[in-house]
C-alpha cells in the first residue's frame, strides 16, 4: 500500500512536468508567431487560415490517442506522443511559403492533440488515485511551461534572433526533457482481453453543455494567444518585443490562477468560480477593444487570462463526474475544446479581414461573458475517492 501511493505521489510529480513541457512547446511557438507573418509576409486572412490547421490536425487525431495508449500503454503513449509533439515545433519557422506552413502547422496540431488527450487523461487517473482536485494545478504547470518559454520567446524577438534557429534548438531541449520526466509516470493498461476503442464516437449526452462552456474559455485562450501579440502590433503600435510580451503576460496570470485554482474551487465551488471568472475575464476584453495603447491592452490580456484559467480544468473535472463512463465524457469535452481552436482562429481573422482586430476581439469578449450564463453546466458532485478499480485510459482519445 505504501509503495502504492509512492508511486501514486511520483506519478503526480512526473505528469505535471510533462504538462509544464507541453506548455513550453505551445509558448515556443506562439510568441514568434508575429516573425512567421512577417517572414512570409501574410495578410491577416491568411494568417488565419494558417492557425486553422493546427486545431484541424489535433481534432483528427485525437481518437488516435485511445488506441495508442492501448497499444502501448499509458507511460509509452504520453512519451510517445510528447516526443513527436516536441520534435514538430521546429517545422512551422521553416516553411517557406503558406500551403506548407499550413502542413506543418496540421502535423504540429495532431502530435499536440494527441499528446493533449494522453496527459490528461493520465493525470484524470492520477487524480482519481489521490481521491483530491489536482486538475487546475496540472494545467496551472501547463501555463508555468509556456511562462518560462514565452520569456526566452520574448528575448529572442527582442534580439532579433532567427526563430528558425530558435525553435529547432527549443524542440530538441524539450524533446530531451520528455524523456528525463516521463519514467515516473502509471503504466497503466487495458485489460488483455478488452477491445481497442472505436476510431470515432459521439460525445455522450453529458459531456455536451460542460464542452460548451469549456468552447468559450478555449475560443478566448486561442483569439489571445495567437492574435494577442498581432493585436498590439497593429492595433496600438507596439514592437516586436511588446507585441511578444503579450502572451508572456497572459500566461504569467494564468498560471497564478491555475496553481491557486483548486483552492478556489473548494472554497467557492465550480459553479461560483467560474461565474466569477467570466466577469473578470468579460472586464479584460472590455480593456483590450478600448486599448489604443498597449499599457491598457496588456493588462486586458492579462485579465482575459485569469478569468479563463480555471474553465477547462474545471470542465474536465466535471467531466470526469459526469456519468458511468468518465474517460469517454472526457474525450468528448476534449473534443468540444479542441473544436473551438479550430474555429477561433479563422473567426478572428476573417472578422479582422472584414473589419478589424478590434471588432474580432469584441466577439471575443461577448464569449467570456457567456462564461457568467453558462456556469450551471458544471453543477456537479464533489469528487470522491478513487474507486478499487481505476479508470481505464483506453478510451481517453
Amino acid at each position: 500500500m505504501d509503495q502504492d501511493r509512492q508511486s501514486v505521489r511520483r506519478a503526480r510529480v512526473s505528469i505535471a512536468l510533462v504538462f509544464a513541457v507541453h506548455g513550453a512547446v505551445t509558448g515556443s511557438f506562439v510568441t514568434r508567431i508575429p516573425w512567421i507573418q512577417d517572414h512570409l509576409d501574410l495578410s491577416p486572412g491568411q494568417l488565419g487560415l494558417a492557425l486553422v490547421t493546427p486545431a484541424l490536425g489535433a481534432s483528427l487525431a485525437m481518437p488516435l490517442a485511445g488506441r495508442f495508449v492501448h497499444r502501448y500503454g499509458a507511460r509509452a503513449a504520453v512519451r510517445g506522443l510528447m516526443t513527436l509533439w516536441c520534435l514538430a515545433l521546429a517545422l512551422p519557422a521553416l516553411a517557406p511559403n503558406l500551403p506548407v506552413l499550413c502542413l506543418a502547422l496540421f502535423t504540429y496540431g495532431a502530435t499536440a492533440g494527441m499528446a493533449d488527450v494522453a496527459m490528461n487523461a493520465q493525470g484524470v487517473e492520477v487524480e482519481q488515485r489521490l481521491g483530491r482536485s489536482i486538475m487546475s494545478g496540472l494545467h496551472g504547470m501547463w501555463s508555468a511551461g509556456g511562462l518560462v518559454a514565452s520569456g526566452f520567446g520574448v528575448l529572442a524577438a527582442h534580439q532579433q534572433f532567427d526563430a528558425r534557429l530558435q525553435l529547432a534548438v527549443t524542440a530538441l531541449v524539450l524533446t530531451a526533457l520528455t524523456q528525463l520526466v516521463c519514467g515516473g509516470l502509471l503504466d497503466v493498461r487495458p485489460e488483455a482481453e478488452a477491445e481497442a476503442p472505436p476510431r470515432f464516437a459521439l460525445p455522450p449526452r453529458s459531456a455536451l453543455a460542460i464542452g460548451l462552456v469549456g468552447f468559450c474559455a478555449v475560443f478566448a485562450e486561442g483569439a489571445s494567444m495567437d492574435w494577442g501579440g498581432v493585436y498590439l502590433r497593429d492595433v496600438t503600435g507596439s514592437s516586436a518585443s511588446t507585441a511578444a510580451a503579450c502572451y508572456t503576460a497572459f500566461a504569467a496570470t494564468m498560471t497564478i490562477a491555475r496553481l491557486a485554482g483548486d483552492l478556489l474551487i473548494r472554497r467557492f465551488g465550480p459553479v461560483r468560480a467560474v461565474r466569477l471568472s467570466g466577469a473578470v475575464a468579460t472586464l479584460g476584453g472590455v480593456l483590450v477593444v478600448a486599448a489604443d495603447t498597449p499599457y491598457l491592452a496588456i493588462p486586458g490580456f492579462a485579465l482575459i487570462g485569469i478569468g479563463i484559467a480555471v474553465v477547462v480544468p474545471l470542465a474536465f473535472a466535471a467531466a470526469g463526474r459526469s456519468g458511468p463512463n468518465p474517460s469517454q465524457a472526457i474525450a468528448g469535452v476534449a473534443t468540444i475544446t479542441y473544436t473551438s481552436g479550430l474555429v477561433a482562429p479563422a473567426v478572428i481573422g476573417a472578422i479582422a479581414q472584414a473589419s478589424s482586430l478590434t471588432v474580432s476581439f469584441a466577439v471575443v469578449t461577448a464569449l467570456t461573458a457567456c462564461l457568467v450564463v453558462s456556469a450551471g453546466a458544471l453543477r456537479q458532485s464533489s469528487p470522491s475517492k478513487k474507486s478499487p478499480e481505476p479508470v481505464s485510459l483506453q478510451r481517453a482519445g
